[in-house]
């Protein structure tokens, strides 16, 4: 489903419904800090219609996964880790631990990151 769930957390948090520490915003896509931090930094981006997971992406939508990707090296600067190195993760499916069925990337860091998931 694309434009807005109106029961996805997510939408609500692009809509303003529910408050978020924003870092970084703009006409395709939301960044915020993760309010269940695994690392010292750990933000979510995530687009601002609804797309379920990566199984969702379709030449219509491409559009704001290319800027989610484009605007991470970005959002890493902004927040502190860019230098230091981060990690991409985008999780998919019950199997692939997606908490949230609305595609995001966490990109996270400030400490050496583990293997482990």
């Amino acid at each position: 489903m694309n434009g807005k769930n109106k029961d996805c957390i997510f939408c609500k948090i692009i809509a303003g419904e529910i408050p978020s520490e924003k870092i970084y915003e703009d006409d395709k896509i939301f960044a915020f800090y993760d309010i269940n931090p695994v690392a010292p930094v750990h933000v979510l981006i995530i687009p601002k219609i609804h797309i379920e997971s990566l199984n969702g992406v379709n030449p219509e939508n491409i559009g704001y996964v290319a800027r989610i990707l484009e605007k991470t090296p970005e959002i890493a600067k902004s927040a502190g880790i860019f230098e230091s190195g981060y990690r991409v993760v985008t999780n998919i499916g019950e199997d692939g631990r997606q908490s949230v069925l609305h595609l995001h990337f966490h990109v996270i860091g400030g400490r050496k990151l583990t293997w482990s998931f």
